[in-house]
Formats: C-alpha cells, sequence, structure tokens
C-alpha cells in the first residue's frame, strides 16, 4: 500500500488480500476449499483484491495496451466514426470532463467502451486491434467466470448456481479503456470520480502508472502495484445478488504522476434481460428480508450512468431501507 496526504498508512496485517487463480482452478481439493474460503473473506472485509497466477500472459496483456495507446493516439478525425452517447451503444469513443462535487475542479480523461459479450464489437483500426481485443477479452472473460464459481462456493451455494440464476453464458461483458494523458499532453488534472461498477466482479489491470484509489474504512487508500496481477473488484449486482453480504467497493482515478495512464477494465454481469435480485435462497423463509428490488440489468445500466453523472448512485432507487 502506498499513502498521500489524506490517505491511512495501512500495516500488513491490513493489506489488500491475494488470490492465487491457480490453485482456485488447478489446485488440489483442499487448495480450492481454502481458496474459496479466502475469496469470500476478502470479498466481505474488502470489496477487492488482487488476483495472481490468473495465466493470461504478460505478453498479451502488454500487446493489448501498447495496441491501446495506438488507438488513443490516432488523430481526432479517425476517432470520430466511434463517437456514441447511449450506454448500451457496442462501440462507443468519448472524451472529457467528469464531475467530482459541485466545488471542485473535474478531472479529464478519454474512453472508449465496448460491448464484448455476448457479441463482440471493436474498432477496425488501427491495425491488428480488434484481433488483440478479441483473444484479450475471452482470455479474462475465461477468468472472471471462474471466480464466479468460487464466489458462489463462498456463499454457500453450488459453484454454477450464479451462473445459472443470471444466465451467464449469455452475460454482459464489457471491455473499458481508460486513458489519462501525460502532463506533456495534456496540463490539467486527470482522473476518474467516485463510483462502483455495475455488474458481479470487475477485473483491472493498469500499465504501472499508479492512480487508483479504493475506499477502506473511511479513507482513500492507493492501490499497491503487484507485478502481472489484476484488480478484481466486487460490483453492484454481486452485492444485490448477496443481498448486501458482499459491498461494491467504491473506487476512483487520481493521476499526479506525469505520465500517461492507461487501464483495462472488464466489467462482468449478468445478461441484459436478467431481472437481478437478492438470491432467493437468501430470503425465502423469512430468515432475511431483501434489502434490493428486483430490476432488469439493462435498465440498471441506463440508471445507474444517469445517476452517476447527477453525483447520485444507482442504490438511491433500488437499496430497500428496512
Amino acid at each position: 500500500m502506498v499513502s498521500n496526504g489524506e490517505q491511512t498508512s495501512m500495516d500488513l496485517q491490513d493489506s489488500i488480500p491475494i488470490i492465487d487463480y491457480f490453485l482456485l482452478t488447478l489446485g488440489t481439493v483442499d487448495d480450492r476449499s481454502k481458496v474459496v474460503h479466502d475469496l469470500g473473506k476478502a470479498c466481505q472485509d474488502w470489496g477487492c483484491f488482487m488476483l495472481v497466477n490468473h495465466g493470461i500472459p504478460e505478453t498479451v496483456i502488454h500487446e493489448m495496451i501498447n495496441a491501446s495507446n495506438d488507438f488513443f493516439n490516432m488523430t481526432k478525425e479517425e476517432k470520430v466514426e466511434f463517437a456514441a452517447n447511449g450506454v448500451l451503444d457496442p462501440i462507443r469513443c468519448s472524451t472529457g470532463f467528469n464531475p467530482v462535487d459541485k466545488h471542485k475542479d473535474s478531472l479529464w480523461r478519454e474512453y472508449l467502451r465496448l460491448i464484448v459479450h455476448p457479441e463482440f464489437h471493436c474498432p477496425h483500426k488501427p491495425p491488428g486491434f480488434s484481433e488483440l481485443a478479441s483473444d484479450y477479452v475471452k482470455r479474462t472473460r475465461t477468468v472472471a467466470m471462474e471466480l464466479v464459481k468460487g464466489v458462489s462456493e463462498s456463499l454457500g451455494f453450488e459453484e454454477l448456481y450464479m451462473n445459472e440464476e443470471l444466465n451467464l453464458d449469455s452475460g454482459f461483458q464489457l471491455l473499458a479503456i481508460n486513458y489519462y494523458p501525460s502532463l506533456v499532453e495534456f496540463d490539467t488534472p486527470r482522473g476518474l470520480m467516485p463510483h462502483t461498477d455495475h455488474g458481479l466482479l470487475t477485473l483491472l489491470y493498469e500499465n504501472g502508472v499508479p492512480g487508483l484509489e479504493v475506499l477502506r474504512n473511511g479513507k482513500w487508500v492507493g492501490m499497491s502495484d503487484v507485478p502481472n496481477a489484476f484488480l478484481v473488484l466486487n460490483s453492484d449486482h454481486l452485492e444485490i445478488f448477496s443481498n448486501g453480504k458482499y459491498k461494491s467497493k467504491l473506487h476512483r482515478t487520481v493521476v499526479k504522476d506525469e505520465r500517461k495512464r492507461i487501464t483495462l477494465v472488464n466489467p462482468n454481469g449478468p445478461s441484459l434481460d436478467t431481472v437481478v435480485g437478492p438470491s432467493s435462497r437468501l430470503v425465502d423463509g423469512g430468515n432475511c428480508l431483501p434489502g434490493y428490488l428486483p430490476m432488469k440489468y439493462s435498465e440498471y445500466l441506463e440508471m445507474q450512468t444517469k445517476l452517476t453523472m447527477a453525483g447520485k448512485h444507482a442504490f438511491d432507487i433500488v437499496r430497500l431501507h428496512i
């Protein structure tokens, strides 16, 4: 962990959990049992963890980051055909400021958002970009779906229970690539306002330039750099489905480094037509009251985008105050 002005220093007893993907998927029965336990504890206590030994070659990830850099280095005229406004537009490229609050300066970034499952969409340029992205998202989807199996078990369900209940075979996967230019390119505050993600789990990989912070015990904490690791974040629909046991992780980006920062972000969620509420297994029988209103996933995405830009949260609508 790193700390700065407003952050708290963290001791080794409170460092971010590290989950070993190899032991989860290819370890012994005892290995998997321990990792499932650790995974549940990480989701409940931290809301995020670092994933190591995930099996995606570092060369593949770095080629994807380099190709993303090539995309953002294209001229505005070359990128304009990929501009879009709707949250469910298959390809959406945009630039500009995003508000932090009424009294502070806004933060700037450029982004490319691609819907990559159940159908794959990607710009046809620069050359080779689409092929790299297709390979990358298939690999990250495999990792995400294996993690969901472990999360399902950690909640006391069968490993395929969440997959079947949320129709994950037709699930919505997004690839969001965020570009924060160097100070040489753009001399202004760079970053992304505090937010949570839609979906179940978000996989995030950065190019080595720091900036991501998570809210931990009321303090913003910078994430440590674990080599060739993904940061995995609880997302809104994991909180909803678990009826609040696994809270969605609030995070933000504040780029103070002079270098450019590029992040590859993969939210993974249910199918767009799936109505998501607390698992019936957690609330049936009156043992636990539902804490969230059921809502179709596509409707939640539309609502979340509008509320986030207004400084609000979709949970303001779907969370039941009981």
